[in-house]
């Protein structure tokens, strides 16, 4: 089964609190009844790969201004139908970022995340995050659909 090396790093995750909980739940129960998952086409929605980057030190994220969303965001984007979301993730980092040897930080998911889809308004993402250290302090280069900013990370649960 494709799904099956996403369904065994869901069963290892360990959620940090309740809501947690309830994403990894709803995350594994979405997988398991939806064969064609990492199929952007679908339409309740579907698994996306993002990367959480950090500075070699640990003391900076990285976040890309997605300009058709307008928002702030990890480097990621869509699976199109890998079941690898891990490499998904590291690939999306590496495209988007310019960024090359990110070192990843383990090899389980650092977060799930389950979101709207804006361009369809009763369809989810649910995007696994893999964490990653950038291996010097190269700033990378941008895709066209992005900017860059390097904030500060304060007291999170993950770091």
């Amino acid at each position: 089964m494709h799904r099956a090396a996403l369904l065994e790093l869901l069963r290892r995750y360990r959620p940090v609190d309740a809501a947690d909980a309830t994403c990894l739940s709803r995350f594994t129960a979405f997988v398991e009844s939806q064969p064609r998952c990492f199929e952007r086409s679908l339409e309740p929605g579907h698994v996306t790969g993002s990367a959480w980057i950090t500075s070699r030190d640990g003391s900076d994220v990285l976040l890309t201004h997605h300009r058709k969303l307008n928002i702030w965001v990890q480097p990621g984007g869509h699976a199109d139908g890998d079941p690898d979301i891990a490499a998904v993730a590291a690939r999306e980092a590496l495209e988007e970022t310019g960024l090359p040897g990110l070192v990843s930080c383990g090899d389980g998911i650092f977060d799930l995340d389950i979101h709207p889809i804006p361009a369809r308004r009763h369809a989810r993402t649910r995007t696994f995050r893999r964490a990653f250290r950038a291996p010097g302090d190269d700033h990378g280069r941008l895709s066209s659909e992005h900017r860059i900013a390097r904030p500060r990370l304060g007291a999170d649960r993950r770091t």
